[in-house]
């Protein structure tokens, strides 16, 4: 086959372009870190590629929501310590007002005390994280605890929360967060079962009625009437202002094992997300490393090819040049 002149040319050209090519996607790879960047480097690779990553950003977003989830139980935990310690105190405080060296202006000085402690109850009852309310169920905006100004202490009456110290102004909607695909956790507490011992599904039903059973108070009226006790001094008369100290003081037990029982099932939650949390993490790397694997470039490879893809270049760069000066009068 005859080869002439512009043949020639013609395959010095295509290899130069397929050379530079060649040393332009081994560049970007080694500026981008990356050997798939664009769909045409590895079709093989696109789908495998497409899928970890969105199967990555479905992680991110459970690790998102058992942070979240941890972050908020944690803080609830932190106020469930404080209400206990409350409530330790104002036992210590009533057994003290039982003492028969105690005279008036000291039982005022307890009650004092009891009345400064119900005010710390208020404070962690309404607490607030990222300015949402934590004990107010699916109302977070709303502030769920306020007294209640048609309180009477004559009028109080066990079976009817309209007559109790305090009113809760919250729902009784727990949050659900989904912590691993398909698994969804409740990761909060809401005042009305935590701070009033009413069940959510009696909450539901919109009675009155509390339904207090052996385990459960109203933690505010338990220290409402604690304090009433105290300032009157009445040790074991149900009948009397605040229904006797005594009284209140078994209420105390339940009162505080109210908040330990619920506390202990926050715990066992808090410990299932940070298992969701750990689970999450692992998975996270597994996926990355299948995605490095389709789309990451081995560096060392890249620049030793750059290195052999620059010497062939400059070698048909020279070629070249010598072609170029070949003329018909070389051969005569």
């Amino acid at each position: 086959m005859k080869v002439t002149e512009n043949t020639t040319y013609r395959l010095m050209k295509s290899n130069l372009e397929r050379i530079t090519t060649e040393l332009l996607d081994l560049r970007n790879q080694g500026a981008t870190g990356l050997k798939l960047n664009r769909p045409s480097d590895d079709p093989g690779a696109v789908r495998p590629v497409l899928t970890t990553r969105t199967q990555l950003q479905q992680n991110e977003r459970y690790l998102d929501t058992t942070g979240h989830a941890g972050d908020k139980m944690a803080a609830t935990d932190g106020f469930l310590a404080e209400v206990e310690n409350i409530l330790v105190r104002v036992k210590e405080i009533a057994i003290s007002s039982v003492n028969g060296a105690m005279g008036p202006s000291d039982q005022a000085n307890l009650a004092d005390e009891i009345a400064g402690l119900k005010d710390r109850l208020l404070a962690s009852s309404n607490a607030i994280i990222d300015g949402k309310y934590i004990f107010a169920g699916f109302k977070e905006k709303t502030r769920p605890f306020t007294e209640n100004p048609a309180y009477d202490p004559a009028l109080y009456d066990a079976n009817d929360i309209t007559t109790w110290p305090y009113l809760y102004n919250g729902d009784h909607n727990r949050t659900e967060l989904e912590i691993t695909p398909g698994e969804f956790l409740e990761v909060n507490l809401t005042g009305n079962e935590l701070f009033m011992g009413i069940s959510n599904q009696t909450a539901a039903t919109g009675s009155t009625d509390p339904q207090h059973g052996p385990t459960s108070a109203d933690l505010f009226s338990v220290l409402t009437r604690m304090e009433e006790a105290v300032r009157a001094g009445n040790v074991d008369n149900i009948s009397g202002p605040g229904g006797s100290i005594q009284a209140q003081m078994a209420n105390l037990d339940i009162a505080a094992d109210q908040n330990r029982s619920l506390r202990s099932i926050l715990g066992s939650k808090a410990a299932r997300v940070d298992s969701a949390a750990l689970h999450q993490q692992d998975a996270r790397i597994d996926l990355e490393q299948i995605l490095s694997r389709y789309q990451d470039a081995d560096m060392v490879e890249v620049f030793s090819d750059i290195l052999q893809q620059e010497t062939a270049f400059r070698a048909a760069l020279n070629i070249s040049g010598r072609v170029s000066d070949i003329s018909i009068l070389d051969y005569f």
